[in-house]
């Protein structure tokens, strides 16, 4: 399944449903064909996947240590806040023009 996130504040997101189902879990929200993060919601959303995308990051990194303690670059592949990006972007520029996001599927 597809969802189709739209704001008049920026260019639509497109997001599979498991980036879909694995973000709103991560912002606490039941996932539904359609609905709407209002304006008033979207401070606390963007905090809450800011910080998981930061924890990813560091779990990535601590499990890229080697037996030395040297520590390796995190593996690009899957990572949270690569394909949460547009997503974390369209929800800021919505908080920015005061403009809710919306989603269908």
């Amino acid at each position: 399944m597809i969802y189709h996130f739209r704001s008049k504040a920026g260019p639509d997101v497109i997001m599979l449903a498991d980036l879909t189902k694995r973000i709103f879990d991560i912002l606490g929200r039941p996932l539904e064909p359609r609905g709407i993060l209002t304006e008033e919601q979207l401070p606390a959303l963007i905090t809450a996947l800011e910080t998981a995308i930061l924890n990813d990051l560091e779990e990535r990194k601590k499990a890229n240590e080697n037996k030395d303690g040297e520590s390796e670059k995190p593996k690009l592949a899957d990572r949270l806040g690569q394909r949460a990006y547009p997503f974390l972007e369209l929800m800021k520029q919505a908080r920015a023009k005061n403009e809710p996001v919306m989603w269908g599927v």
